[in-house]
């Protein structure tokens, strides 16, 4: 097929979707953004999409280390979500490696946090870091499930945000949450 013919038929296609008619929407992003699963095997699907971190800073495992006495990581959960339950695995992983304290948080919490922070809700699990003795200095670290090397990689930079390291830095670094959550009904 010649080229300007390939262009055409191209151009015309999209001329004729329904996106290219209007400009997307707020609807649009988060359909875009959300993936609520409710098998092992969407979640894994989903999963594969995402990228795991490779390279690490030298400071990495002595930062983690190193808060554990200094930092807590709290997660919203909900019966029979599947998000949570592979959350909280790498979580417990987590806290076996380095040693922070990993405990629930209640939905309305969660609510609040999210508002505090201008985030919309999507749903479970949310995980946030914030220093043992000021709960109210969070930092989200996932939204959804993630690979267990991405929930290390945003702890550290939650970890490095609150102790002094400038905050677009790190937000730069987290910016790309998977949104990997359990469906709107999971947990009521």
């Amino acid at each position: 097929m010649r080229p300007a013919l390939r262009y055409a038929i191209t151009a015309a296609a999209l001329a004729a979707s329904p996106i290219a008619a209007r400009s997307p929407t707020a609807e649009d992003a988060r359909r875009a953004a959300i993936h609520p699963v409710t098998t092992p095997q969407e979640m894994t699907i989903w999963l594969s999409r995402v990228p795991k971190t490779r390279d690490y800073p030298p400071d990495f495992a002595a930062t983690l280390s190193g808060g554990s006495g200094l930092f807590v990581v709290e997660m919203s959960t909900a019966k029979d979500c599947l998000p949570c339950a592979d959350l909280w695995g790498k979580l417990a992983q987590f806290r076996a490696r380095y040693g922070w304290t990993i405990r629930p948080l209640n939905s309305q919490e969660a609510l609040l946090r999210s508002g505090r922070l201008g985030l919309p809700w999507v749903g479970h699990p949310v995980a946030w870091v914030h220093p043992v003795n000021d709960p109210d200095r969070i930092i989200p670290i996932a939204i959804g499930t993630d690979h267990g090397v991405n929930v290390s990689r945003n702890a550290y930079l939650a970890a490095k945000m609150l102790t002094g390291v400038h905050a677009s830095v790190g937000l730069r670094a987290m910016a790309k949450f998977t949104g990997i959550v359990g469906p709107a009904g999971a947990g009521r």
